[in-house]
């Protein structure tokens, strides 16, 4: 039995954590799928609970140095968060007050300063102390960076702790002998200034990016805090505040003016204006009355609502819409997989280039402490978290920002697949129309007007089809008896049939009135007339043959034609999907400028017309409501479904859209495109960084301008390269989404 889970891994550091993790698990019997994302520091997992279980893969990770712990989705990011954050900060600030001193001795005299004389032996006693009091405050990166040197798994820790004891261990044995033979070591010069101010900027490095990387995950955060502390609940008559986890199903909720609502549920007495905006991303209020849906989370603005509560807890749309987000925000987009290859074997690279050079200036004549600045140098220049970020923190904000225009991005692949759509499938009813038909005629051919809207109301009264809707609210509104039918029986994509007095009697389409022996070529002229302005004709008919004819037209969303006509301006073609024939379906396209049309297509085979778009070359895209287009959305290589009311948490589609209008396409389209620009904007500086920093600290420029890294300006370096990642990232929140009129 397939299990999917999400685990909260503590202890990573570095990409290379990330994709040891991966690496380890994947080797395991029983792991169907697993990625660990170094931003977000969780693990979403897929495996076969027979072969394996989550007790096993905790201690897994436990053995590798890492905690994985399970962690439900709507449990808030605490205060863990802040109190890792403020002790990276603490860490920082001593460490700079313990180095500054330490700089001003080492540097002083060069910057012109006064410096009190003292003795060598003094001096480099306030050196070392100083040093090793730093080292000490910074002691996480060497317990780190040696368990995984004894696992041989080595990561960025393992690559300053090197690094750092290297410049330490030296100027220490360099201390011992000027304190033995001052005489001669007089002019030797020792490096804790390096050590000590390596960690200096590398502790400033993981608090700026600890805080970075905290700034990208706001959009989730702000969504949990969306959610009501509390609600009134009328009980035996009387108003009582409870916690919202104590709220049930049927539950009848007071909301005041101005307080949120705390469920979904749907309106049972009053009527006001309620603002979605923080759901929808739509900034006018809805009028809600008796009758009318509400959204968890949203506001009451004028009047008091009584509201039934139809879900609650993890079944509500906010809910949902947070699970979604969150699992989009940890998924992994197919472009990070060769960062991921890099990372996953860049920590052995680097300490290998560092030995090499070490060795290349060593047997090229120069000094030891020459080669001991260039190994020091490479090692701690080198950075992965630049690799391992640059994704993730582009998904995060790109996928929050998203979340907040109503648009739910539910993995990062969609991202990458959008670019690539060159055709997008709209389904016709309530996609591209409002799926509300109206009456509008009835024809006689055997039988009187009033008769043969009974016979259709009568049989479709058992039906939940939107024609068979208007059908019956045509029939209503006329005042018109319907009777009980025995046997009905929906034929899908075709029609309805059920016995009405002993009768066997149809309504639907020429196929179903043709399969049961019955002519209707007689009918073509009128049923040709009504198809061709756009209306849905059907056939009443029973064994004696055709009774009448029942049209019904259905309009078309407000925002149809905008959104067709933009994604013609962007150069995507477009096409509409229906059960419809031919004749009504163009008089539809027609209206919209869709040039593509595929009618009398039945839902199980709306899959099959997706896979032969697919066949010719075409990237496609599929529009539908998510539940009769389900096996289309899953064919398209990328599937947008409309988000009905509170059923969000379609498992269809890789995009939901929770506002009913078709420019969010448009808006999708467009925001995934910036959020693939930002990714790889990001992928680029991270390997051109390393690219070109690895060979700088190895001393590649020193033959031809004499010039050598200082082992301190490369942990500057290395310390703001992620950080310049992540601020990179965090610039998309001055993205404006596309003007639409």
């Amino acid at each position: 039995m397939k299990t999917k889970t999400t685990l909260n891994i503590k202890g990573m550091h570095c990409a290379s954590c990330s994709a040891s993790i991966e690496r380890a698990l994947k080797k395991q019997p029983g792991i169907v799928s697993i990625g660990v994302n170094l931003a977000t520091e969780k693990a979403n997992l897929e495996f076969d609970a027979e072969k394996i279980n989550l007790n096993k893969i905790q201690k897994l990770i436990k053995k590798m140095g890492y905690q994985a712990e399970k962690g439900h989705f709507l449990e808030k990011i605490k205060d863990k968060e802040a109190g890792k954050i403020k002790k990276l900060r603490n860490t920082f600030l001593f460490s700079l007050i313990l180095g500054l001193p330490l700089f001003y001795l080492v540097m002083g005299k060069m910057m012109g300063l006064p410096v009190p004389s003292m003795p060598l032996r003094v001096n480099l006693i306030i050196q070392l102390i100083l040093t090793t009091a730093i080292m000490a405050l910074n002691s996480h990166i060497y317990i780190s960076g040696l368990k995984k040197l004894i696992q041989r798994n080595p990561n960025m820790d393992s690559l300053i702790e090197t690094g750092t004891l290297a410049a330490y261990f030296y100027s220490l044995v360099i201390f011992v002998n000027i304190w033995l033979k001052p005489s001669v070591y007089q002019e030797a010069h020792v490096y804790f200034e390096s050590a000590a101010f390596i960690l200096v900027f590398i502790s400033l490095g993981k608090y700026l990016e600890a805080l970075t990387k905290g700034k990208t995950s706001q959009a989730i955060k702000k969504l949990i805090g969306l959610q009501p502390k509390q609600a009134i609940v009328i009980k035996n008559g009387k108003e009582v505040k409870v916690p919202i986890p104590e709220v049930k199903v049927n539950d009848i909720v007071l909301v005041k003016p101005g307080e949120k609502i705390p469920v979904d549920g749907v309106v049972v007495n009053g009527y006001s204006g309620v603002d979605e905006k923080a759901i929808t991303g739509e900034s006018i209020p809805v009028e809600k009355k008796v009758g009318d849906n509400v959204i968890g989370a949203t506001i009451n603005k004028t009047g008091v609502l009584q509201i039934k509560a139809k879900r609650v807890g993890e079944e509500t749309m906010l809910a949902q819409i947070i699970k979604i987000v969150e699992e989009a925000m940890g998924s992994k987009a197919p472009i990070q997989v060769l960062a991921d290859r890099v990372s996953f074997y860049f920590v052995p690279t680097v300490i290998g280039l560092a030995i090499l050079a070490f060795l290349v200036w060593i047997l090229s004549g120069q000094a030891f402490i020459f080669a001991l600045t260039v190994f020091v140098a490479v090692l701690i220049i080198a950075c992965p978290c630049s690799l391992g970020l640059a994704t993730p923190t582009a998904v995060m904000m790109g996928t929050g920002l998203a979340a907040k225009q109503g648009i739910l991005i539910k993995s990062s692949q969609a991202l990458e697949i959008v670019q690539k759509i060159n055709m997008i499938v709209f389904d016709k009813t309530g996609t591209l129309t409002k799926g509300e038909p109206v009456l509008t005629d009835v024809i006689e051919i055997n039988g009187k007007k009033e008769q043969i809207l009974q016979i259709a109301g009568s049989l479709e009264k058992n039906s939940e089809h939107p024609l068979a809707q208007a059908i019956v609210q045509g029939a209503e509104k006329q005042e018109i008896k319907l009777f009980e039918v025995q046997k009905f029986q929906a034929i899908p994509g075709q029609g309805v049939e059920a016995y009405l007095d002993k009768q066997k009697v149809f309504l639907g389409t020429r196929k179903l009135i043709e399969n049961r022996q019955i002519k209707t070529d007689f009918i073509e002229e009128q049923m040709v007339v009504l198809e061709e302005q756009g209306k849905t004709a059907m056939i009443l008919g029973n064994n004696q043959g055709v009774v009448g004819i029942i049209a019904v037209a259905d309009t078309l969303k407000e925002h149809s034609k905008q959104a067709i006509e933009i994604l013609h301006k962007l150069g995507k073609e477009t096409a509409m999907i229906t059960g419809d024939n031919k004749r009504t379906a163009k008089a539809i396209a027609q209206q919209l400028g869709i040039e593509y049309v595929l009618a009398g297509v039945l839902p199980q085979e709306k899959a099959k017309e997706i896979k032969k778009l697919q066949n010719q070359g075409k990237i496609v895209a599929m529009v539908g409501d998510g539940i009769n287009d389900a096996p289309a959305l899953a064919q398209a290589d990328l599937g947008i479904a409309l988000g009905s009311g509170t059923d969000v948490a379609m498992e269809t589609g890789e995009i939901v859209l929770i506002k009913d209008d078709l420019r969010d396409v448009v808006r999708a389209i467009d925001l995934s495109k910036y959020t693939l620009r930002k990714i790889k904007q990001n992928l680029f500086w991270a390997f051109f960084y390393n690219s070109v920093g690895i060979p700088i600290a190895a001393g590649v420029l020193y033959p031809f301008t004499g010039w050598l890294l200082s082992p301190i300006f490369a942990a500057m370096a290395m310390a703001f390269s992620s950080v310049s990642v992540v601020s990179n990232s965090l610039l998309m929140k001055l993205y404006k989404p596309r003007v639409i009129q």
